[in-house]
């Protein structure tokens, strides 16, 4: 991670499931310290959010994803955390021998029951196989320097 590059204040996760499992990592520090959580990390300057999701998903697992629709977003006085529905590209999960000590594929019961899937995550996972559409990424034209141009909505 270079650490000048990371924005402190801007993060992504995503929820992935295949053939009905889901994706998860356990934590090795912090407050998610031992626990299985769904994968993500900071957004560097000059990235766009899904372009982070696609790096930390290959860094922190050997996953390839493809983000697909935000299915959840937190704000605080300090900084956001943006959740995306994602597809299986390609890959082979294994750990990043640093930010955590094992990735694995978990049934989505089994991730569901766990003690050691925080309640955070477990209502992700919800979210992601709810059957609602999240929010879709909806791409405009406009009127300033900045581009690509996108918003989430319905």
């Amino acid at each position: 991670m270079n650490r000048e590059e990371t924005n402190w204040e801007q993060s992504v996760a995503g929820v992935v499931i295949r053939d009905g499992c889901v994706l998860l990592a356990r934590h090795t520090y912090g407050a998610g310290l031992g626990k299985r959580i769904v994968p993500g990390g900071y957004v560097n300057r000059g990235e766009t959010p899904q372009e982070a999701l696609k790096r930390e998903f290959l860094e922190k697992t050997g996953i390839s994803v493809e983000p697909r629709d935000l299915i959840g977003i937190r704000f605080n006085m300090h900084d956001w955390y943006a959740v995306f529905r994602a597809d299986y590209v390609a890959g082979e999960a294994r750990s990043d021998g640093d930010e955590n000590s094992e990735v694995v594929w978990l049934p989505i019961q089994d991730a569901l029951a766990a003690d050691d899937v925080p309640d955070l995550t477990k209502k992700l996972i919800e979210s992601a196989i709810a059957g609602r559409d999240g929010l879709r990424r909806r791409d405009y034209v406009g009127s300033t320097q900045y581009a690509p141009l996108s918003f989430y909505g319905v």
